[in-house]
């Protein structure tokens, strides 16, 4: 059963607070396998909430290291025939060690390589699945279970994360990943239950890598994690925070990652216990 979008519950802060202070203890190792374009934003963004990136790609070593690591992005950003290969073997590894990994459809829906290939991993059970409004739209109707593409424009969506909400849901049951789509509100589900992360600012779709970013933070999240749904909603509860907090000395995309990468350090959970907006 879908829900409606004035149905659907906020996100307490007191779930957001005990998320971020679980990954702060355990300082998660995470196999980063990403948009070549933002690895070095990525990397940051991670020290900054307190995980550990690590960039292992060559596909003589994914293997052994998705079994090391605490868990494991793949982005499809910038795939090519030797990354895809190296991608699946992490993947295999990943899933034969239950590390959890999450899939970053950059793009899905717009070019048939990509969407073909992020349509594959769908039966390989990523543990999460973050995009936006239409990389949703387009994995579900991959998968037969709406008709509406949704192709974006680039990596750019062209639909509203509450368009894209039931198709969302739809995806979790099917494939049993918690699926967070991401834009104005981001929406995270399980299938049956959804959390609405209400908060963020716009500035951060100028950045580019905010959204790849918070991909690998999700990861970081699901890391022993015990309610996988809550983990990826506060992952995406802790970047949209971060991005209020670093328009308030920001006057704009050039000014914004250096206040950004500092307001994901400073945050606490004590002070997320008291937040309000």
């Amino acid at each position: 059963m879908t829900q409606t979008t004035h149905t659907i519950p906020e996100l307490p802060f007191s779930i957001i607070a005990d998320e971020l202070e679980r990954l702060r203890v355990n300082t998660p190792l995470v196999h980063v396998m990403t948009n070549e374009v933002v690895q070095c934003f990525t990397a940051n963004t991670l020290l900054a909430i307190g995980a550990s990136p690590a960039m292992v790609v060559a596909r003589e070593e994914v293997a052994e290291f998705a079994t090391i690591a605490d868990a494991l992005l793949i982005n499809v950003g910038t795939v090519y025939a030797e990354r895809l290969v190296a991608m699946q073997i992490a993947i295999d590894a990943a899933n034969a060690a239950g590390t959890p990994w999450v899939l970053d459809p950059v793009a899905v829906g717009v070019l048939s390589y990509r969407t073909e290939a992020a349509r594959a991993m769908l039966a390989q059970r990523p543990a999460a699945i973050r995009g936006n409004g239409s990389e949703i739209l387009a994995l579900a109707n991959a998968l037969n279970l709406c008709d509406v593409t949704g192709a974006g424009k680039g990596v750019d969506s062209t639909m509203s994360s509450t368009s894209a909400l039931t198709a969302a849901q739809q995806l979790a049951a099917a494939t049993g990943a918690i699926v967070a789509v991401t834009g104005a509100t981001d929406y995270i589900t399980d299938g049956a239950q959804t959390w609405a992360v209400p908060w963020g600012h716009a500035i951060m779709t100028r950045v580019v890598g905010t959204g790849c970013a918070l991909s690998a933070v999700v990861a970081a999240f699901l890391a022993d994690a015990p309610n996988r749904l809550n983990a990826v909603a506060a992952a995406c509860a802790v970047m949209a925070i971060a991005g209020e907090r670093a328009m308030e000395c920001s006057d704009g995309p050039g000014t914004f990652v250096a206040p950004f990468l500092d307001a994901l350090h400073v945050i606490h959970p004590t002070q997320l216990r008291s937040y309000s907006v």
